[in-house]
């Protein structure tokens, strides 16, 4: 009963296999309009540099006779996150169905790696419906075999096109201008990004419990300003407000996440997937982990063995932040060797190569 509207989502979808494919059309399975970016427009605009292609945007919860049959007669069919009616839908051959996953790397462990049986089995039939998945290195194979139920000749580490984003020309002063004019910043400060992720346990989501904000504005203040993003999932775990009377700027609604990478002069963070695409960018990355005995022993746990292995320094409470901001003692000769195990090719040329492997 768990999957049966999936499995009928599945019948219908079905009923559309008897339209030819279309060569030229391609399909993006999406949320909302929100939900394509990153990857999927990444690979939209690499398809546009090769010729004229339809593309058609298929949103789960929108059914329709004509949207079904798009997408059931598209060439080629992206995804950029988990999608269960797939596990039911059978795509002609000629069609291949690519999931590009919408995070780099591979940190904390999820699918797979620490799904119930139930869902391992939805996620092997996910798998065999799935001509390939998008990675950003060969040493990941494992994990991702793992978390997607997947057989490894399915993936190619191939990059993450998002990460093209990076190699494009941006005016960082005026961006810099523009996010400071919006949230009243001095702009010949620093940006301290302080991006943690949500916890199960939830008097541990409250972040302004840990971090002393008056302490970090009266040490630090005069060359940093602190820009909080909350990860969405938090108001999901903790129910109370999470906001200090101190100086901050909160930046959770901020558009781009990617944007406010390339503002920020240093990452404050602690589990959170944030760090593998920060390390990118080879700046300072600070891990304020004051709850981490208890995270590894209750939380889903890593790939990897995190303390010897994140980019970058660990601290346990607010005066070991402070005073390693304070003195520049970051860390970084991590961020190379980590940045080796996530990524096979740091380059501008991900989509690129996905869409030259697709048509080739």
């Amino acid at each position: 009963m768990k999957y049966l509207k999936h499995k009928l989502y599945g019948s219908l979808f079905n009923l559309f296999k008897v339209f030819p494919v279309d060569k030229n059309r391609i399909s993006f399975i999406i949320d909302s309009h929100e939900s394509f970016k990153g990857n999927l427009n990444y690979i939209r605009k690499e398809f546009e540099k090769r010729g004229s292609f339809e593309f058609n945007f298929f949103y789960k919860d929108k059914i329709s006779f004509s949207s079904f049959k798009k997408l059931a007669t598209s060439k080629y069919v992206f995804l950029n996150d988990n999608f269960f009616p797939l596990a039911f839908m059978n795509f002609k051959n000629e069609t291949k169905v690519v999931q590009l996953w919408h995070a780099p790397g591979a940190s904390k462990k999820f699918g797979g790696s620490v799904a119930s049986p139930d869902d391992i089995d939805m996620l092997l039939k996910i798998g065999r419906n799935t001509d390939y998945l998008i990675s950003s290195s060969k040493k990941i194979e494992n994990y991702y075999a793992e978390a997607f139920q997947i057989d490894k000749s399915k993936i190619k580490p191939l990059g993450l096109p998002r990460l093209d984003y990076y190699f494009e020309n941006h005016d960082l002063n005026k961006l810099k201008d523009d996010f400071c004019k919006k949230y009243n910043v001095d702009s010949n400060k620093r940006i301290a990004l302080y991006a943690p992720t949500f916890r199960e346990e939830e008097s541990y989501n409250n972040v302004f419990k840990y971090l002393d904000l008056k302490k970090f504005n009266e040490v630090l203040g005069s060359d940093y300003v602190l820009a909080l993003r909350l990860h969405p999932k938090i108001k999901d775990f903790y129910k109370g407000n999470i906001e200090s009377t101190e100086e901050y700027v909160d930046c959770s609604d901020y558009p781009s996440e990617q944007e406010l990478m390339m503002l920020s002069d240093i990452l404050i963070t602690d589990y959170s997937s944030i760090m593998i695409e920060f390390a990118v960018l080879n700046k300072p990355i600070m891990f304020f982990v004051y709850d981490l005995d208890n995270y590894l022993q209750t939380e889903r746990g890593f790939y990897y063995d995190f303390k010897k292995t994140v980019p970058g320094k660990l601290v346990y409470d607010s005066d070991e932040l402070i005073n390693a901001i304070k003195n520049n003692d970051f860390d970084k000769d991590k961020i190379a060797s980590f940045t080796k195990t996530q990524f096979d090719a740091i380059d501008g040329k991900s989509s690129e190569r996905v869409v030259d492997f697709l048509l080739n």
